[in-house]
Order: structure tokens, then sequence, then C-alpha cells
């Protein structure tokens, strides 16, 4: 995919210095063995709780970002896997970065028109929000963010492991909408081949009930891809996104 037509985007997030290698194994979620470019073996860090099914593959180019913190066990983490139509990003913590500063740039049209943009925000008794969107003159919107990084023949979808917590946070938006509140599903693809977005029913069958109810609750489903190379990331356009049950 390209670069969305007719808007000079302004959200853009570059990557720290990537380091190339080869990917040998992901394993206890969080880890990962690569060997780099000098014949060096190292385990980075996996900053990914999914199952990443489709972008895990043994022997495929992956990139790693070097962190000299000496109250870090481990110095490296996995950024970026090269699969055979795009590059995918690994690192769950982007999105909602990418998120937030998208929006404060102007990049997000749905949700363009507020002042302040806060991450991380209380909402309910227990819960955090990924992003809150304020103005004195509009009502408060709660944007829920989610990395996407599972496509198959051109459809991404969400989730690609049962997501218990997932399944609560679109409860938590359906009642802050019932309160009044203007509230988002943001699916952010960090991969540039998909076509269209759906839940991912084989793999959760009750998200994609809970979304579907969401969405006639009045949650907004908000979906886009991005642009990505070696130097950055950044929004790339909407996709189209289909509720019908997937089998």
């Amino acid at each position: 995919m390209t670069q969305a037509k007719n808007h000079i985007r302004k959200g853009i997030i570059p990557w720290p210095e990537l380091i190339p290698g080869t990917l040998l194994r992901r394993y206890k979620r969080f880890l990962a063995d690569v060997r780099l470019e000098n014949g060096e073996t190292v385990t980075a860090h996996c900053p990914n709780s999914g199952s990443m099914k489709a972008c895990c593959q043994p022997g495929r180019p992956v990139y790693l970002s070097f962190h000299d913190n000496p109250k870090r066990k481990l110095k490296y983490n996995w950024e970026l896997i090269h699969m055979p139509d795009s590059l995918v990003g690994v690192n769950t913590q982007v999105p909602n970065r990418l998120a937030a500063h998208a929006i404060a740039s102007g990049d997000v049209a749905e949700l363009n028109g507020y002042e302040s943009v806060r991450r991380e925000v209380k909402a309910g008794r227990n819960s955090r929000i990924d992003i809150l969107l304020a103005s004195p003159d509009r009502r408060p919107c709660y944007v829920e963010v989610k990395n996407c990084t599972l496509v198959t023949d051109g459809v991404a979808t969400f989730p690609d492991a049962v997501t218990v917590r997932g399944q609560k946070h679109l409860m938590e938006l359906q009642d802050l909408a019932a309160a009044g509140c203007r509230c988002a599903m943001f699916f952010l693809i960090q991969r540039m081949d998909a076509r269209s977005f759906a839940p991912a029913d084989p793999i959760d069958p009750e998200y994609g009930k809970k979304l579907r109810q969401a969405s006639q609750n009045g949650v907004e489903i908000i979906v886009y891809d991005v642009a990505i190379d070696l130097k950055d990331i950044r929004l790339n356009d909407r996709v189209p996104y289909d509720l019908s049950f997937l089998e």
C-alpha cells in the first residue's frame, strides 16, 4: 500500500538506530534469539504479548534496537520483521504513541477538533484508557488502541490470541458511551499489506461478539494502516472493516 493521497501526514515516529539480523526463534512470549550480521547471537526482548501468528517465522530478517541501560537485563529490543509483502512492527508500545501523535497532528479525520490529547487516563474505578481527547465545548472522547499484525489473504484480524483484557476494554467503552461520553476502538494495523479488517472470530469468538455489541452500543470503530520503512513509521490511510462473522 502507498501513503494516503491528498494529505501530508505529520505524525511521524522515527525508529531508533536499527540493527539487522535473522530471527532464530521466539519463545516464552517475550524472548527472541537473533543472529546479527557479524555472526553474534543475541537474545532480544520481544515487546509483544500476543501469539504473533504469521509474523515470527524463524529465518526471516528482523531489526533490533540497542538500549545501554544498566537496569535492563536485555539490551536489545525487537522492533521489526520483514515478511514477504511488508515490514511488520513488532513493538506493541508503538501503536499507542503513533495514534496519539497522529491525532494531535490532525492525521485522523474522525478525531479532529480536540484541544488536548492525553495518554493513559483513568476511567471508571480501576481502569485506564489509552487516550482521552478533550475540549471545553465537546464531550470527552475515550480512545482505546489495539495493535494488529495478523494479516491473511489481505484481511487484517484482531486479536491473534484470546484476550480477556481486550474484552474488558470493550465493556468499559460501552459503559463510558452509556454515560454520555464519545468512545472509539482504534485498530492500528502495523503493516502495509491489508485491504480490510475484521474481528478474528476463529481465534477469539467472544471478542468478536463483544466488538459487535460495542459497535451497536455507540462505540465507534476506526481502522488505519501505516506507512513503514527503516527510517520511520507513520499513519497511512483508513482501512475498511467488516463486522460480519468470520469463519
